[in-house]
């Protein structure tokens, strides 16, 4: 499950159990909403209560951000104190221009993606 919340030109995502291709692609629509009314976006998303995801979410995750988003995010924030998560969120780093960092604190975070 998963619950989006749009400030400014910041998309804001928190990701709570099981991260299913449904909810995904519900981030997908949000973002992409976003994206028609700014020339870059922010995320952060919030995967501290993530317990698992899908193989299709990884899937997609790298179609829509290696192949259609590549240039379109400037920040990307992650929450996290999974070593996995971390690991996966420095390989993305490869594949788009955005500057991606790990924290494992959210309000830091924040700040961060917000500036």
């Amino acid at each position: 499950m998963i619950t989006t919340e749009q400030t400014g030109s910041m998309v804001n995502v928190a990701v709570m159990g099981e991260f299913t291709l449904a909810d995904f692609q519900q981030f997908e629509v949000d973002a992409v909403t976003k994206l028609k009314g700014h020339t870059s976006v922010n995320l952060l998303f919030d995967l501290r209560a993530m317990i698992d995801y899908t193989v299709d979410v990884a899937w997609e995750e790298i179609k829509f951000f290696n192949r259609d988003h590549q240039h379109d995010f400037n920040k990307i924030a992650v929450v996290t104190d999974d070593q996995w998560i971390t690991w996966q969120a420095w390989l993305s780093r490869l594949f788009v221009d955005a500057d991606v960092r790990v924290f494992a604190d959210y309000q830091e975070a924040r700040t961060w993606v917000s500036a």
